[in-house]
């Protein structure tokens, strides 16, 4: 039972990660990335790659997996980010995909549909068992908190005003004389850089990585506990976080509501639980959790 919550535990603490930095994209700057999921990947993979085939330590690794998807971020940024909404949605989301297809191809890297195994503990001698797991909570909850105070310093700065500008109006900022495109390119690096994080520790967690780990369904999930939490709010995205796994968590007691369902088609029934429960959240708290009735 305690390696299960644990489990829980640490699988929480990186999608209140992810939902940091889209939040950071999306709640305050309006860029809508549907590929985020392709961050994710490329920072699992730089780590996996780096400590398994290059044989670095395990710390190294996360160096890595935020670079890679920092700097992979500014070309799509360049390309993508003059256009607008559902463009740049469906951009991002291509581009998730294309990370995907190159990770499952690129054979000689990254062992192609197989995957990377024997991602080696953080810890050493001690990342074995419960212990092992308990101080990798920690250092991804220290991961968030620091995550957190950075974003809201940033939020808080004239920088931070002035990509709010761009979410709100951003043909108001044109017209004075500023440049959109350079600042959503920045958020959208300093948003990927966070996802790499995430993908690290989920790498160093698991210890090993594969492409179908990182499907588009991961995005859509990072943002339902956005919007559950509030959008634009970071004790929105860590508590949308908690609620999402809340939600995943406790629709596995549906193969008790539904005895007569083979187990095959149990997966289904759990996404249509997973889909009626966002329904009903968005119908009657459309704001999030922490967010303002305005809203």
């Amino acid at each position: 039972m305690e390696a299960y919550l644990l489990a829980v535990l640490i699988t929480t603490l990186a999608y209140v990660l992810l939902t940091l930095g889209l939040n950071f994209q999306y709640g305050f700057t309006g860029l809508i990335n549907f590929g985020y999921v392709g961050f994710f990947a490329l920072g699992a993979y730089a780590s996996a790659i780096c400590t398994v085939r290059m044989g670095w330590p395990a710390w190294s690794g996360f160096a890595l997996g935020m670079v890679v998807p920092f700097l992979l971020a500014w070309p799509l940024g360049r390309v993508a980010l003059r256009l607008r909404d559902d463009y740049l949605a469906i951009v991002t989301l291509g581009f998730s995909e294309i990370v995907r297809l190159a990770i499952i191809n690129e054979k000689a890297l990254t062992n192609g549909g197989q995957g990377i195994a024997g991602v080696p503990k953080l810890f050493g001698s001690d990342g074995a068992g419960l212990l092992g797991d308990l101080w990798l909570a920690a250092a991804l909850l220290a991961a968030c908190v620091l995550v957190a105070g950075v974003i809201r310093a940033i939020v808080k700065s004239p920088y931070g005003r002035l990509i709010q500008a761009i979410r709100d109006d951003e043909t108001a900022l044109l017209a004075l004389g500023k440049n959109p495109a350079r600042f959503k390119t920045q958020v959208l690096m300093l948003g990927g850089g966070i996802a790499g994080l995430a993908g690290s520790f989920y790498a160093h967690y698991v210890g090993y990585v594969t492409p179908d780990q990182f499907l588009p369904i991961v995005t859509f999930q990072v943002w339902m506990a956005m919007i559950m939490g509030g959008v634009g709010r970071l004790r929105g995205a860590v508590a949308g976080a908690f609620l999402l796994l809340l939600v995943l968590e406790g629709s596995r007691a549906a193969r008790d509501l539904f005895p007569g369902i083979p187990e095959v088609a149990m997966s289904s029934v759990r996404l249509a639980v997973i889909g009626a429960a966002l329904i009903l959240f968005i119908r009657f708290r459309p704001q999030g959790l922490w967010g303002a009735p305005r809203d």
